[in-house]
C-alpha cells in the first residue's frame, strides 16, 4: 500500500496547484532553472520561444516556455536554504505525487534542474565576473541533517577535515557542516570548458555568517581566513552563496539530478565588489539555457 500523504502535509490550493508555488503539474517542465530574485525569472523568460504561464506567490515567481524546443520552466526561491527547501519538495510533489490520490507515482520522474545564482568569491583566482559552476558543495545551513539519508549521500571524510581544519569540533555553537557532491555529468554539461568546477559554502546568512562585520563582532573574525586556506584532495572552497548545498542535497535524496552555477560579484579576497552586473548575468542564462 503506498504512502497516502495527508492535506496537512502536502497542502494543495483549491484551484489544484500546490501551496507556495501555486503551480500545477501540467504547468511544470522536466528541465528547470532556479533563480533567487523573482525579477530575474522575466529576463529568463525572455529567451523564451512562447510562454505557457506565468504565476506569482510571494518570492516564487513561475514561468514556463520552449527555448530552442526544449520545454524549460523558470521558478525565483528567494534567498536562503530554507526556500529551496520549500521549492524542492513542492517541485518533486508536482512530479512524483498524484495531487487526485495524494500518493506517489507509479512512475517516478527524474528532473534536470539549474540554479543560477550569484556568489562571493574566496581565491585569487575567483576575481568579480568568474562563473562556477558548484562540483561540491558544503551547507553550513544544517538543512540536510533533518532528512533520513543524510549520510549516505554525504561525503563524511571531507566534513571531518573540514570541522577538524575550522576548529569546530566539541564546539555546539558551530554549524554541523555537510558536504554534497553534485551530479557529474549536470555539472559536466553545464560547466563546460568556460567556467571554474569549484567547491561553494552555502551559509545561513549574508553577513556574519559569510565572516562579513559591521556593527556586530563576530564569533570568529579569522573564519574567513581558515576557509580559504581549506585544502582537500586538491580541491579549495572557491565561494560563498546561500543556496547549493540544499539545492545538491536534496535532489539525490529526491533522485533528480541538480548543479549550481553563479557569477562572482564580488571577491573576499581582494575587498571588490561589482554591482553593474546586469548584462553579464545574462550571458551566463544564455549558456545554461543552450546546455540544460
Amino acid at each position: 500500500m503506498k504512502e497516502y500523504f495527508a492535506p496537512s502535509e502536502l497542502i494543495i490550493n483549491e484551484d489544484g496547484s500546490v501551496f507556495h508555488l501555486h503551480v500545477k503539474p501540467e504547468q511544470m517542465a522536466d528541465k528547470i532553472i532556479l533563480v533567487g530574485d523573482p525579477g530575474r525569472v522575466s529576463l529568463v523568460a525572455s529567451h523564451f520561444e512562447n510562454r505557457e504561464c506565468e504565476i506569482e506567490s510571494r518570492e516564487f515567481k513561475t514561468i514556463t516556455g520552449k527555448y530552442n524546443g526544449k520545454r524549460i520552466t523558470v521558478v525565483s526561491t528567494g534567498i536562503g536554504c530554507d526556500n529551496i527547501d520549500i521549492v524542492m519538495n513542492e517541485i518533486d510533489a508536482l512530479a512524483n505525487i498524484n495531487f487526485s490520490t495524494r500518493q506517489e507515482k507509479e512512475e517516478l520522474k527524474s528532473l534536470e534542474i539549474v540554479r543560477i545564482g550569484t556568489c562571493g568569491g574566496l581565491q585569487p583566482y575567483t576575481p568579480a565576473g568568474t562563473f562556477i559552476c558548484s562540483e561540491i558543495s558544503i551547507g553550513f545551513d544544517g538543512l540536510l541533517n533533518f532528512y533520513q539519508g543524510r549520510n549516505s549521500v554525504c561525503d563524511l571524510t571531507m566534513e571531518r577535515a573540514l570541522i577538524n581544519h575550522l576548529g569546530w569540533s566539541g564546539n555546539m555553537c558551530a554549524p554541523a557542516p555537510y558536504v554534497i557532491h553534485a551530479n557529474k555529468e549536470l555539472t559536466e554539461r553545464i560547466a563546460g570548458n568556460d567556467m571554474v568546477k569549484g567547491v561553494t559554502v552555502s551559509c545561513g546568512g549574508f553577513f556574519g555568517p559569510q565572516g562579513r562585520k559591521l556593527r556586530m563582532p563576530l564569533a570568529d573574525p579569522n573564519q574567513n581566513t581558515k576557509i580559504q586556506s581549506f585544502e582537500y584532495e586538491g580541491h579549495k572552497i572557491s565561494n560563498y552563496e546561500m543556496e547549493s548545498s540544499a539545492l545538491a542535497g536534496l535532489s539525490i535524496l529526491q533522485g533528480h539530478k541538480a548543479t549550481t552555477v553563479c557569477m562572482v560579484i564580488a571577491n573576499r579576497v581582494t575587498k571588490e565588489a561589482n554591482t553593474g552586473y546586469k548584462n553579464q548575468i545574462d550571458d551566463l542564462i544564455k549558456l545554461v539555457l543552450d546546455r540544460i
